[in-house]
């Protein structure tokens, strides 16, 4: 039998930007539900860059992906939030007087508004050509990398160019005896700062190179055949592990069962100033979220949220007190308690 429960907000997805949107939300004392289709929370950053340094949280040094959600979990966890974890948001329907969460468990929700937080949504790393990637993956060759200290003391090539191979490469030289970066350009697309630390490592840069043989050893190493872009050079060399590094595809195709049907842009949300989307009742905050101008960072979620839910509550929940501010609140016991 489903039940349907009544609540103020519902926030779908637990990526960063949905776990603070839920603790703003529990601020401002609304009933909110958050729900995540992902056995665990956080996102991107903890399923695929655990290990990758976040640079855009600011006042956090040497913060990477899975200290960041520990932090914001602990952090909603002193608000008791309602959290379902392994549940998808199959459809949603708006009235006027409500918004209709249905999901895959035995529960859907009536809520005065949604905020979607879904990021870019599903991913799926791009990969390598079926010829070159043979049945390697995790077998010396990977698409994810959880744990540094899998490559300790191993020769690494990782094979890409941009913010994560580059960050990866950083990072890797400290653990792995050597580390090799091949990329199909001679110019690194990455944050300044970490370019300059790139060139001030022992990392091998092997550019401009494409990949175009793998063969793996009796001894499990790889020897790998690199063909310059422009040219016919050759160049050969042997590795313990390699890691691709291409980047994600992202598509938000989280709307296309749903009864709604809000306006998109570049596959985002299309939102105005204060993350209203087109379908009243509905709003985007983070990645999920498309507006001119609008910087991909974390901390730009972050500042989305409470913009989104203090205009949910002006709009539709006008019987709570005005803008917060949080230096005149503490947390005692769960709840949220007015400094005298």
């Amino acid at each position: 039998m489903v039940t349907t429960k009544k609540v103020d907000l519902v926030i779908i997805g637990a990526g960063p930007v949905g776990l603070f949107a839920a603790f703003y939300a529990r601020l401002r004392e609304l009933n909110v539900v958050l729900i995540e289709s992902l056995s665990i929370p956080g996102g991107q950053p903890q399923n695929l860059y655990p290990q990758k340094q976040i640079l855009d949280v600011p006042g956090w040094l040497g913060l990477n992906g899975v200290e960041l959600t520990g932090n914001l979990v602990e952090q909603l966890q002193q608000l008791q939030p309602e959290i379902y974890l392994d549940t998808t948001v199959i459809d949603v329907k708006n009235t006027d007087e409500a918004v209709l969460v249905e999901t895959d468990r035995a529960i859907n929700f009536e809520a005065d508004a949604i905020l979607v937080a879904t990021g870019k949504g599903a991913f799926e790393p791009r990969r390598l050509d079926n010829e070159l990637e043979q049945d390697f993956e995790n077998h010396g060759l990977y698409y994810f990398v959880p744990d540094l200290q899998q490559f300790k003391d191993k020769r690494v090539t990782i094979l890409g160019g941009g913010d994560s191979a580059v960050d990866l490469a950083n990072q890797l030289v400290t653990v792995a005896k050597d580390v090799q970066l091949v990329h199909r350009r001679n110019n690194f697309r990455a944050l300044e700062h970490t370019l300059l630390t790139l060139e001030q490592s022992n990392v091998k840069k092997l550019t401009p190179y494409v990949v175009q043989a793998i063969n793996k050893n009796s001894d499990q190493t790889f020897n790998l055949e690199l063909k310059a872009t422009r040219g016919e050079e050759i160049e050969h060399l042997t590795t313990d592990a390699i890691i691709v590094s291409y980047g994600f595809k992202s598509e938000n195709k989280i709307v296309e069962g749903w009864s709604i049907k809000p306006a998109m842009s570049r596959q985002k949300f299309a939102v105005d100033q204060n993350m209203r989307t087109s379908v009243p009742r509905v709003f985007a905050i983070g990645d999920a979220a498309e507006f001119e101008h609008k910087a991909e960072l974390i901390v730009t979620g972050f500042g989305d949220a409470p913009v989104a839910i203090n205009t949910i509550i002006d709009q539709y929940i006008q019987n709570h007190q005005g803008v917060l501010h949080s230096s005149s609140v503490k947390i005692k016991d769960g709840q949220v308690q007015s400094e005298k």
